[in-house]
């Protein structure tokens, strides 16, 4: 249904996606709420077993269970925990465990991504996919693995490659592809 849901839509999906059981599902751009009603289509459309890091809010009442069913886990920003451990720790609880994160952490235009997905990727010894939701083109593309070597600015340019051209439902909130540690620590895995 979802498939055809995309189609009627306009939608072409691009799947590339490798069979490993571990690995870190990048999404971006992250410009409008329809990212997610979009990223829900193409991960049923392909069939993809997926968790996603989501803000607490929408964890409560009255539509928290669903979000928890659609394999969300609830990041609470305003305690101090460390959500790159915990990660790391699933990553190895786990035999398989597909994460999905926006790296822009949020729908507005920022300065940096949040390393976060980097930090997981590294600390978890997994690989980073890469998913685009391209409105321009009306294409979600899912694909693009690595695995980063620990080289910050390296690795990132891979991923500045993937998403080169791609265009968010509100291109208006894309800021730049880049991490504050690439201006601190050249080599940060």
């Amino acid at each position: 249904m979802s498939r055809w849901i995309l189609k009627m839509l306009g939608w072409q999906i691009i799947n590339e996606l490798p069979d490993d059981k571990k690995y870190m599902l990048i999404v971006a751009p992250h410009t409008s709420n329809w990212d997610f009603v979009y990223g829900l289509l193409a991960k049923w459309a392909v069939g993809l077993k997926v968790n996603f890091l989501g803000k607490d809010s929408l964890f409560k009442s009255p539509f928290g269970w669903w979000f928890k069913a659609l394999g969300g886990i609830p990041v609470y920003r305003d305690q101090k925990l460390n959500m790159v451990e915990q990660m790391v720790q699933q990553f190895e609880q786990r035999n398989h465990l597909i994460l999905a994160m926006s790296p822009e952490g949020t729908r507005s235009r920022l300065k940096y991504w949040k390393s976060g997905f980097y930090h997981i990727a590294c600390g978890a010894g997994v690989p980073i996919v890469m998913a685009t939701l391209n409105f321009a083109e009306k294409q979600i593309k899912l694909g693009g693995r690595f695995v980063p070597k620990g080289d910050v600015v390296k690795d990132m340019n891979k991923i500045r490659a993937f998403y080169t051209g791609i265009e968010g439902k509100k291109p208006q909130n894309q800021g730049p592809i880049r991490l504050k540690i690439e201006d601190i620590d050249k080599k940060n895995c």
